[in-house]
């Protein structure tokens, strides 16, 4: 291993600090992922885990601040849940929380939790994106419920966040099950407010009591077991329909009667105040009787659901008519306006044309989702970019942004850890138009840990011809900066081990000379590394050690500016991709050639440039100094 800059890190400040709970019976504002939080702590819980993921990321980071709970980031979705089943096991309650993305990898351990049970009150909180506001695709994590027989709960606002968190542990252990919250983008991030209970007091529990016949899940013991589930689910159909959290609302106007769940209630109360409407919080399984009665006082019944058509499909199923998915849109959330559109053959008050979209919206200068100022992956994608003949298997972070402009130095990106796994097939399964490109995955230091290391042992067990760059940046940068195992803390900022990412990579089994660690501000050494091992044929790991510039760890320099009058217009230092470089203007110019060439002249916004370097390096006029701003002696260090 050649390590070619180390930078030390220095002290951290607590990224979640610890407060004085508010007191019981107080009225606050809170968003969904914050009364959760607090129900979590009210509900007397004493282990929470989770892997950060928006937009449920904020549940556990406002669970750290409660006293007397403790509170971990897992290394990945399947982790957390699996330290809350142990933690239930003993008799403690237990809580983990994840986007829906995540409950796909936590699903093994989901789909036996559902035969073992419970002992204490295990709630999963699934936040659905439902409008890809920050996601890869858009599942519906009420499936789970049908899949794995387990209870379904959904809020409709944060109050009920609140309410149904803290009554989803009573539950648990009522019916001994997991018991599903299932979120979605708006509920965890709108805020309302909140009117907040006592805390349970503390619990005794049993501990972990030995019984091999319902924990350790051979064939013999599972299939045993499965009778209890249906039992089970059976039970949990008669609660659906007594719950207080499934109810039926009535109204004046009877042409039509709606079922639905969670913010689309809010939707569709807000559209039709007098339609009469069965609001479902615990949404499996379904209350049928209840769903019956609503039908039989409405000409027609309309479910209106977010996102697939589950509920629709069970009732029609239960001999009930019904109509949804024939007038609604399959996907994305379904505001009052996208209601009014699609419904207003039933309503003939509606003016379709005026209820077809919102006002529209005003122009402004298009703002493309790009990389932070001095953000050390943009050396990264800057190099990638100047090489040829290359295919780049991306994943999941910050550094997913290198498939935009300038750079377009990303091919494929489809879940945690699938770069390692599509370069080693992509390399495998060649033909001759591909034999002479080279292959690059491109990966973070949490995506790393959380999916990633499995990955590079099986191209390193079967000798893939992959070069990994392994971005070290010492923290979760797409969810806000979350500590992991990479930064050597934990969830409250105290000291942790911190992994060794060479060793790592070494024990996996890539050769030690293949394992180089590069500074991402040096671009010379990253281009020259990265043609080095590129032109190996073999596996072999890049890994690149500056951390986020938005983590206490990042040394801010002294900023730079352009020289005007020195500035050719070359252009090298805005394909950089720095938000600080601006295009001034541009101008043609032909060359000696004959050929005509576009110009770009730049500036630098100094108040946002952290001095990190970066574009001095391609400046071909050397026309990037140090800024010289009035009253401030600018240091180098």
């Amino acid at each position: 291993m050649r390590v070619l800059s180390i930078h030390p890190p220095k002290e951290h400040a607590l990224s979640t600090k610890p407060f004085a709970p508010p007191p019981a019976g107080s009225r606050l504002l809170m968003s969904g992922n914050e009364a959760i939080a607090r129900a979590v702590w009210d509900a007397g819980v004493r282990v929470a885990a989770a892997y950060p993921g928006t937009p449920s990321t904020e549940i556990l980071e406002n669970v750290a601040r409660y006293p007397d709970i403790y509170a971990e980031w897992s290394v990945n979705e399947k982790v957390s849940l699996e330290v809350a089943i142990g933690a239930s096991t003993t008799g403690a309650r237990s809580f983990c929380a994840m986007k829906h993305v995540g409950l796909n990898v936590a699903a093994d351990a989901l789909m036996t939790l559902t035969l073992t049970g419970v002992v204490g009150g295990l709630v999963i909180a699934v936040a659905d994106d439902v409008g890809f506001s920050s996601s890869q695709n858009e599942q519906d994590s009420r499936f789970w419920g049908r899949f794995a027989h387990l209870p379904i709960i959904e809020p409709a606002d944060s109050q009920e966040a609140y309410d149904m968190a803290v009554a989803a542990f009573a539950l648990s252990e009522k019916f001994n099950t997991p018991v599903i919250l299932r979120l979605t983008t708006r509920i965890c991030h709108v805020k309302c407010l909140v009117n907040i209970g006592s805390r349970e007091a503390k619990r005794a529990t049993e501990g972990f009591q030995k019984n091999p016949s319902r924990w350790v899940m051979v064939p013999a013991n599972a299939q045993k077991r499965v009778p209890e589930v249906f039992a089970r689910e059976k039970a949990l159909a008669a609660e659906s329909e007594s719950s207080a959290f499934n109810r039926l609302e009535p109204g004046k106007d009877k042409r039509v009667g709606f079922v639905t769940s969670g913010p689309a209630y809010m939707h569709v109360r807000e559209t039709f105040p007098d339609a009469p409407i069965l609001k479902l919080g615990i949404s499996y399984p379904v209350p049928m009787d209840k769903v019956r009665e609503l039908a039989a006082q409405t000409e027609t019944l309309i479910v209106v659901e977010e996102t697939e058509q589950l509920l629709e499909t069970e009732i029609r199923a239960a001999g009930i008519p019904a109509r949804g998915k024939d007038l609604l849109p399959a996907a994305g959330e379904l505001p009052p306006y996208i209601l009014r559109k699609h419904l207003a053959p039933l309503f003939p008050e509606f003016n379709a044309q005026a209820a077809d979209t919102l006002p529209a919206p005003l122009p402004v200068f298009p703002r493309p989702p790009t990389m932070c100022v001095a953000c050390p992956h943009l050396g990264v994608y800057y190099t990638l970019s100047q090489l040829r003949n290359i295919i780049i298997a991306g994943d999941i972070g910050c550094y997913t942004l290198g498939a935009g402009h300038p750079w377009n130095a990303l091919d494929t990106t489809i879940c945690m850890g699938a770069s390692m796994g599509m370069a080693l097939g992509m390399d495998k399964g060649r033909g001759p138009e591909d034999e002479k490109k080279n292959i690059v995955a491109v990966i973070g230091d949490s995506t790393f840990m959380h999916m990633g290391m499995q990955g590079l042992l099986d191209i390193a067990y079967n000798g893939g011809n992959v070069t990994v760059l392994l971005l070290d940046n010492r923290t979760v940068g797409m969810t806000g900066g979350q500590d992991n195992p990479a930064s050597g803390r934990d969830i409250h900022g105290e000291p942790a081990p911190r992994i060794d990412f060479a060793k790592v990579v070494e024990s996996l089994g890539i050769p030690p000379e293949h394992v180089r660690v590069v500074d991402p501000y040096l671009l010379p050494v990253l281009f020259k590394t990265l043609r080095e091992e590129i032109k190996h044929h073999g596996p072999s790991v890049i890994i690149t050690n500056r951390p986020c510039v938005l983590i206490d760890e990042y040394a801010q320099q002294p900023a730079f500016e352009v020289i005007e009058s020195a500035c050719t217009g070359c252009g090298n230092c805005i394909e950089i991709g720095c938000p600080a470089i601006h295009v001034t203007r541009r101008e043609k110019a032909v060359k000696p050639s004959g050929k005509e060439v576009e110009l770009a002249f730049a500036s630098i916004e100094t108040a946002a440039c952290t001095g990190c370097g970066l574009c001095l390096q391609p400046c071909a006029p050397n026309a990037i100094k140090p800024a010289k701003i009035k009253g401030v002696k600018v240091e180098f260090v």
